[in-house]
């Protein structure tokens, strides 16, 4: 089987949007090239007296509508394809969602988990000294994704103040708060699917209280994602880490999950045992019978291999990416309505965004303004994307990737091409 590249994938989705929309190729070839690429050495010191160099990128894929804006991670399958693919849904999830941002993304290929705090901290400084001279609060702004955290952000952001020689909390987003965060950061993502999930639920007219959820993926957005649904009474029969799978016909306890993962840091699922709760795979979530499947781990799980496997009603892509082009037509034949994650998993972007706002003003809010911030902002673009979805006859996938292109086109034809 060819090897998937999620670059391709994005180019595929735009082409096909920009030409429904009624674009000429030179609309939007712009959008098929990221604006700048960077991939850097990163040399560190290990703790026993060796040299180990670890590869980076950042990628800015447009700063058409504003300041390039992306997530930093750090795992061992990060390459260059995935970091640029990445940016590239950030240009266009800020712009689905209106804020004035345009996207970027980077990596460091390592697993986190085989450093110390020591190692771990002397990376993440020498990587952001690497990338300073094209990131700042009005050039490029990054922010937590996978394996990454608040204490990594507030590495980042020290490191850059240093070289600067003045404190710029504007440079990061995902901060702890006592270095100007935002209450409600990390658990926006997550808040942002469950209000999505809560809108296509009514859009399709499901009773709240007969859908059952399943969730791929426990980390921050699957996570909160399922606290917060099961809060509002959603009944969660699946969730997995990378360890596989639990299901319960009857619902799991995700509070009890939670506290299981918190209060047992080197535990995964595989160790977990309840009553009526069975151990499944990772494939096997995805096969799970319910009303709603999430999608919170990684790249490319819903695939041609794995599409005809669902058993769901809906698909709320949670993560970046989760479903390829084959695997979208095979839900599409099938009936399956798909939520795409340039609009699902936006909440962390807004908050992002509200954060930055907060850092480069000078002024603060409580979480529960953030929240009604959020939620009018998720709620305004899930039914903008309906709009157009109708107006148009085209999947929703379709539709935010035609609002997203019209806006970044619009705002390059305004700009127009220099010199």
């Amino acid at each position: 089987m060819e090897k998937y590249n999620p670059f391709d994938n994005v180019i595929a989705v735009v082409e096909n949007a920009a030409q429904k929309l009624g674009y000429e190729p030179a609309d939007y070839e712009a959008l098929k090239y990221p604006e700048r690429e960077l991939q850097v050495s990163i040399p560190v010191r290990m703790d026993d007296g060796s040299i180990h160099v670890f590869e980076g990128y950042r990628v800015q894929h447009s700063t058409t509508r504003g300041p390039a804006k992306g997530g930093i991670r750090f795992h061992p399958a990060v390459n260059k394809d995935e970091v640029k693919a990445l940016a590239a849904w950030m240009t266009f999830k800020c712009a689905v969602v209106n804020i004035p941002y345009g996207g970027a993304k980077g990596g460091v290929v390592v697993d986190p988990r085989k450093l110390s705090k020591s190692e771990l901290r002397h990376m993440t400084r020498r990587f952001t000294a690497m990338i300073a001279p094209i990131i700042g609060p009005d050039q490029d702004i990054p922010a937590p994704d996978v394996n990454t955290n608040p204490e990594i952000m507030g590495w980042i952001m020290d490191t850059y103040s240093m070289l600067k020689g003045h404190s710029m909390p504007g440079v990061v987003t995902g901060k702890p708060l006592a270095i100007n965060g935002i209450p409600g950061r990390m658990s926006a993502t997550g808040r942002g699917v469950m209000f999505t999930t809560k809108n296509i639920l009514t859009k399709m007219g499901i009773p709240f209280q007969d859908a059952e959820i399943a969730i791929q993926g426990f980390g921050n957005v699957g996570g909160t994602a399922a606290r917060l649904l099961y809060k509002e009474g959603f009944k969660v029969v699946a969730v997995s880490d990378v360890s596989g799978g639990l299901y319960c016909k009857d619902g799991l306890n995700i509070y009890e999950l939670l506290d299981f993962t918190k209060n047992n840091p080197d535990k995964l699922f595989e160790d977990y045992e309840a009553e009526g709760v069975v151990h499944i795979t990772n494939a096997e979530v995805l096969a799970t019978e319910c009303t709603v499947l999430i999608p919170a781990a990684m790249e490319n799980q819903i695939n041609e291999e794995t599409a005809d496997s669902l058993r769901c009603r809906i698909v709320i892509e949670a993560a970046n990416g989760p479903t390829s082009l084959e695997g979208d037509e095979i839900l599409s034949r099938r009936g399956i309505t798909v939520v795409p994650d340039i609009l699902c998993n936006a909440g962390g972007v807004v908050v992002s965004y509200l954060e930055w706002v907060q850092n480069q003003q000078a002024i603060y809010w409580e979480e529960t303004e953030t929240n009604s911030k959020l939620k009018h902002v998720m709620d305004r673009s899930f039914e903008e994307v309906c709009e157009m979805a109708e107006d148009k006859n085209v999947s929703y996938r379709e539709a935010a990737y035609m609002i997203a292109i019209q806006r970044v086109v619009e705002a390059k034809k305004i700009r127009g091409v220099w010199p």
